[in-house]
């Protein structure tokens, strides 16, 4: 379906009129676009957006949450560093002040102002950027500690509820309505066989062990900005599914998708291996962002939580692949197969080295601790 883009940008308060839109293809779920305003020879860039509705069922809370944390990270900033202020995400209004446009057709838009010099990962290679794209997911974790008012709205009921996405892949494979089972056989059986991991952190927190706090919920090594020249953290983006949640579903996301130098639909499963180097940089840049408030119980299951919360990835691309590619973006035909694989292949490489995880955890907090107090 085509879209009258300028026209969707024009109603938004731009530093003048639209110029140019271009399709950005990064991204699974929403349609992304880079956009250029100008005004007496000035050009600013924006991104534009058209929220996946299937996804993001009601699109007013997913805004409503945005607001209220990046005007509260800025609010922040700006009394300690006006320049890093200056580059955190922040939502650009319509010109009737709301922070989207609900066209007639029945799209949801939203512009975001673009972060100049920055750039993302989508796999990394070296601990320098791990280690710092993991103290900025703890700093953003931190700057939300006392975010004010009631709880943020929960985007994506059950997001990361792994028994109940559990009994959902149970009723894809038994309806099997796109007959792909067969071809997942072997992904299908490593499910059942480490389905037990599904109910722990649930179960922690049901018991008070383990506290629900501001999460970002999709915390991917390419969900962080870093500045190009430095390397030094800029700012954590794609801000949907920040909701309440667990700090070690966001530590274990960034394990999953920053501490094996392969792609997230590798095909050469050789290449998928957990790195120790790597994740012992992202165990000390998380440790640098979060020791002051995590609890002991929250530090003990963070390698836990990197394997909990890859076995749900898992879970949910075979979920799509058996259901017939309905959630997620693919490019290729069995691509969620493929991304399955490699999931399967990292639980697998986290299993084998969890004892040496846990340890290279527990110093990187010994470390902060003893170098910051």
């Amino acid at each position: 379906m085509e879209h009258d883009l300028k026209s969707v940008a024009r109603r938004f308060r731009l530093r003048g009129t639209p110029l140019d839109i271009a399709p950005i293809t990064a991204g699974h779920i929403h349609d992304t676009y880079l956009l250029s305003a100008g005004s007496k020879g000035q050009v600013t860039k924006y991104v534009l957006q058209r929220i996946n509705q299937t996804v993001f069922k009601d699109p007013v809370s997913v805004m409503a949450n945005i607001r209220r944390v990046t005007e509260h990270i800025h609010t922040k900033t700006a009394k300690v560093d006006p320049q890093a202020a200056a580059r955190q995400l922040v939502v650009i209004p319509t010109k009737e002040g709301e922070g989207f446009y609900w066209d007639a057709a029945g799209n949801f838009w939203r512009v975001y102002n673009f972060i100049e010099n920055a750039v993302t990962y989508d796999t990394l290679q070296a601990a320098g950027p791990a280690r710092e794209a993991a103290r900025m997911f703890g700093w953003f974790q931190e700057m939300l500690l006392d975010v004010p008012g009631p709880p943020l709205h929960e985007t994506i009921p059950g997001f990361h509820n792994t028994p109940r996405r559990f009994e959902v892949f149970q009723q894809v494979l038994q309806a099997d309505a796109a007959n792909r089972a067969k071809d997942a056989k072997s992904e299908i059986d490593f499910v059942f066989e480490h389905s037990a991991i599904c109910g722990v952190l649930a179960d922690l927190v049901a018991q008070g062990a383990i506290p629900v706090r501001i999460a970002h919920n999709d915390a991917k090594i390419n969900n962080v900005m870093l500045d190009a020249r430095t390397g030094k953290g800029v700012c954590v983006i794609d801000l949907d599914t920040v909701m309440p949640g667990l700090s070690v579903h966001d530590f274990g996301d960034l394990v999953r998708t920053a501490a094996c130098p392969a792609a997230e639909d590798e095909r050469d499963l050789s290449k998928v291996v957990l790195d120790p180097a790597l994740f012992d940089a992202l165990a000390q840049g998380f440790a640098a962002g979060t020791y002051r408030f995590l609890t002991p119980a929250e530090r003990r299951h963070l390698v836990f939580g990197a394997k909990h919360i890859t076995f749900e990835q898992l879970i949910r691309f075979l979920t799509d692949y058996l259901a017939g590619d309905v959630y997620y973006k693919v490019h290729r035909a069995g691509h969620n197969l493929d991304r399955s694989r490699t999931q399967r292949k990292l639980v697998q490489s986290m299993i084998e080295q969890e004892e040496t995880l846990d340890k290279l955890v527990a110093q990187a907090f010994r470390y902060t601790s003893g170098h910051t107090t």
